[in-house]
Formats: C-alpha cells, structure tokens, sequence
C-alpha cells in the first residue's frame, strides 16, 4: 500500500524517534496506555464508555433545546498538538445535535486579503447568532503556537497577539455568551502511535498534512511555546480546561461533562453528568511536556 508523503511517519519512528518512544510503542499492547505518567495503565473499557456517553448524549440534546429556546450563544475552542483527539471529541460531542444550530468552525490558512486584517477579524464571522452553538477546531490561539514554531509570524506579531487576546475573550465573556476553552494534551510516545495508524489507513490519511510531518521532530519547540501560551492565556474570565487525552473515551466524556456542566439548560441532570474526572481534567497544572510520561 502507498503510504502518504512516501513513508514520513513510519521513517520518523524507525530512524529519528526518540530511542524511549519507540520502546513504549513496540511494546505496548493495543489497549495500554503509553504514557507513564497517565493516571490508568489501559483505556476505559468500551462498554463503561458507551453506557456513559448514552446518558450524555441525550444530556447533550437536551441542553441544545435549551440553548435553542432562550437564545444563548455558545462558543467552544479545541485546541492541542496534532493527533490529540480534537476531531474525534468534537464528533462525539456533535453526534445527536442538530446541525443547524451547532457549526463546527475549522478555517484553512488565511487568504491573501484575511492575511492583512486584524488578526481575530476572521474568526468573528464565525461566532455565534442567538440559540447557537460554535465549536473551534483549532482557533485563534495558532498564532500563540502553531505560527511561531513554523515561523510563520514573527515575535512581534505573537507579543501582539497576547496583548490584545485578553480584551478580546473579556469582550466575549462581557457580551454573555458562554466560552469555554480545552487544551486537549496528548503524550510524545501516543502521538505517534496514532500517527503512524493514520498513516496506513486510506480512511484517515486525509488528516495528515505536511506540517504534520515536520511537527514530529518539533516536540520541544512546541512545549516550549505551549507552556507559554496557557501561562498567558489562563485568564479568570476565560479559563483554559487541560483534558489529558491519551485514552479518548476518557477525554471525550471529561470534556462532555465539562460542557454540560457550564451550560444550564431545562433537564439538566448534574447527577446522572457527574464530575469530570479530575486525574485528566483540570487547569493548566495538568498540562505536561508528555516527553518522558
């Protein structure tokens, strides 16, 4: 089989991986959590998970009808490295909802005219009208990661950017609608287990890019302007949520809860939702560097 950008992944992993990488891949089983400083060893088992997420889902319903009918707006930022689970969330999460009232918003990279506008301009066109949700796979915070790793801003273009961010999300905050923001935080050795399976399945190749590739060798680069952005960017009215996402069904409910709790909405069931769990589910504290996990 043709694997994509001619066998990029799977030659990172035999040749350029991290010697302790490759070992947590090679020998862990399908099931097993590679991560050692993940709270469980293996995932949740299928059957917890959609038992779970079956109480949740119709809690997720509920809560759109109830967005729908008081006219609140909704706006919901997934951020983290490649391969961290945003897509897959974002899916559970919008599984039984309507899609006329909750958009999933993933831009491309700028235009040529988008380039020379106010950073966030295009972004806005995208939030929220009365009784909507929006969900941001990736968003504005590229330029606080993304862009200065690939150097396609400059340092003064980022320090911009955290000078105007905080007004910006307040503004959010101060004209009601409701923001919540998840760093949805992935370990090395995970990564690029994942990675590699996208690789050789037809079905998800498409989720691969060139950046993708080059990123693999940029852990440290990322860490390090990851590390600064939730320092600077954890602000009181505009918290970020650290989901550790090395089992996804344990971060797909996490996040759910997390959602669910933060809306109120007619039928809200706080019991039967329970409490994210809090050994993958915080603040920034629970954000690790994932190299030696």
């Amino acid at each position: 089989m043709e694997l994509p950008f001619d066998g990029a992944i799977s030659r990172y992993f035999e040749k350029d991986a991290p010697k302790a990488v490759r070992k947590a891949i090679k020998e862990g089983g399908e099931h097993d959590i590679l991560s050692k400083g993940y709270a469980y060893r293996t995932e949740m088992p299928k059957a917890d998970y959609e038992r779970t997420m079956e109480a949740l889902q119709v809690q997720l319903v509920r809560m759109q009808a109830g967005i729908r009918k008081t006219g609140q707006r909704v706006i919901v930022v997934f951020e983290g490295r490649d391969a961290a689970g945003k897509g897959g969330t974002i899916g559970a999460l919008t599984e039984n909802l309507n899609p006329r009232g909750c958009q999933i918003v993933a831009l491309s990279k700028p235009s040529d005219r988008e380039a020379t506008q106010w950073y966030f301009q295009r972004y806005i066109d995208w939030f929220p009208g009365a009784g909507e949700i929006a969900l941001f796979d990736r968003s504005w915070y590229n330029r606080g990661i993304v862009e200065p790793v690939f150097g396609f801003c400059t340092d003064d273009q980022r320090e911009a950017f955290f000078q105007q961010l905080p007004d910006f999300e307040r503004l959010i905050t101060r004209e009601g609608i409701i923001f919540l923001k998840f760093w949805l935080d992935v370990s090395r050795p995970e990564q690029l287990r994942r990675m590699l399976a996208r690789e050789k399945d037809p079905l998800k190749q498409w989720k691969l890019s060139s950046i993708d590739i080059e990123g693999l060798s940029k852990w440290k680069e990322y860490c390090d302007v990851i590390g600064d952005t939730l320092a600077r960017s954890h602000l009181p009215e505009a918290p970020w949520t650290v989901v550790r996402s090395d089992d996804k069904r344990r971060a797909r409910i996490a996040t759910i809860q997390t959602i669910l709790r933060a809306v109120d909405f007619e039928g809200r069931d706080k019991d039967l939702i329970g409490k994210p769990d809090p050994l993958i589910c915080g603040g920034p504290e629970l954000w690790s560097d994932g190299e030696n996990d």
